[in-house]
């Protein structure tokens, strides 16, 4: 046969597929109805699988595709027949009472929470996003965290994620605890410099200071330098630039910002470019208390578990392909006190603005094992 002969035939098929498709689909909203008035439970996982033996049975050389195809219809059926059974969401709740909270500008001003001193790359994206802002500062992160959810401060600015060294783990893993939403998010280009104290020429640098993150977007430049000078970990790149200025060694530098060289009297040795690309940015996230979404929100996050089992992710994925949403970002984060299972975080790029993706949403929280929306947002 010729190729257009060929797909022909599967036009034709294709036609009977759908109907019977838009069939089967009608019988599932028939089929929740019943569960409805007699209380049953959506999942009937013993008829899945006495299903899904048949189709594999008959399928020959094609079992394994039967068996996709079977549990894709599942999901499909499953998914319908939550529209009709479920009485409350709290994903939805909570997304319907952001909106209807929502100011119509994001402020210029507030109060602002910030990690590190004066100087810190999180003051810089808190300027950027708040030109009116006041800053306070707190040694930790979490204590960023506690200030937003106490109410001292409206808003606190976090490091996530670097382009060239990843996640910022410490602030993925206080996400999943704390109190807190996302409302908009900040792309900052790094440009990363060797402080010293004026008359310290790099022959004489013995150690040096910065946050982790710092030194592992520096880290062929740290090698280069070999085994004779030490490296060592601190709070805050900015941190690390007062602590040269404040130290009686002449030996000891920071890898920090030319701005906190301005700030702290200090110089930056000639060195080229000590970190590892040109092309460096940091996202920061900013978090409230209150949750809201502001005008142009385009990005959410989620984070949640599935069951422990083939084929769960997969089934989560589906819903946001069906969708053809773009999923910005996926990273698995161990779950405390389980057997090598994880928490997801996803980045999907979509506004809750939308009702279908409310409904996917509201979807996944009842099909996951958990799911924590934590907020929908612009990134700049």
């Amino acid at each position: 046969m010729e190729l257009s002969e060929i797909r022909g035939k599967i036009d034709k098929i294709d036609g009977q597929l759908l109907k019977l498709f838009l069939e089967r689909m009608e019988l599932s909203r028939d089929v929740a109805q019943v569960k409805a008035r007699e209380h049953l439970p959506i999942l009937n996982k013993e008829r899945e699988r006495e299903v899904l033996r048949w189709a594999q049975e008959n399928s020959g050389e094609f079992d394994l595709y039967s068996h996709r195809l079977f549990s894709t219809l599942f999901e499909l059926s499953r998914t319908y027949q939550r529209k009709y059974l479920t009485t409350g969401s709290a994903v939805r709740s909570f997304i319907e009472g952001s909106l209807r909270d929502t100011p119509e500008l994001f402020p210029e001003g507030g109060l602002i929470a910030c990690q590190g001193v004066e100087g810190a790359y999180s003051q810089m994206a808190a300027d950027r996003m708040f030109p009116r802002g006041s800053v306070i500062y707190f040694k930790t992160f979490e204590a960023v965290f506690d200030a937003v959810e106490s109410g001292l401060c409206t808003f606190g600015i976090l490091p996530i994620e670097n382009s060239s060294n990843g996640s910022v783990r410490a602030v993925y893993d206080l996400l999943q605890v704390k109190n807190v939403s996302i409302v908009r998010s900040e792309r900052l280009c790094i440009s990363h410099e060797l402080l010293v104290k004026p008359g310290t020429e790099l022959s004489d640098v013995r150690k040096i200071l910065s946050h982790e993150q710092a030194l592992g977007q520096c880290s062929e430049f740290l090698k280069s330098l070999g085994d004779k000078v030490e490296i060592e970990k601190c709070d805050n790149t900015a941190m690390a630039a007062k602590f040269v200025a404040q130290s009686p060694d002449p030996g000891v530098a920071a890898i920090s910002s030319s701005n906190c060289a301005e700030l702290y009297g200090l110089k930056a040795l000639s060195c080229g470019h000590i970190q590892n690309s040109d092309n460096n940015y940091t996202r920061f996230i900013c978090v409230a208390k209150k949750p809201v979404v502001y005008p142009g929100a385009n990005r959410i996050t989620l984070v949640l578990s599935c069951e422990h089992r083939p084929g769960a992710l997969y089934d989560v994925l589906s819903h946001i392909s069906a969708l053809e949403l773009n999923l910005i970002k996926l990273e698995s984060c161990p779950m405390v006190g389980h057997d090598f299972e994880f928490l997801f975080f996803f980045e999907i790029e979509a506004s809750v603005r939308d009702p279908k993706v409310v409904d996917m949403l509201e979807s996944l929280e009842h099909s996951c094992r958990s799911l924590r929306y934590l907020g929908n947002y612009q990134e700049i």
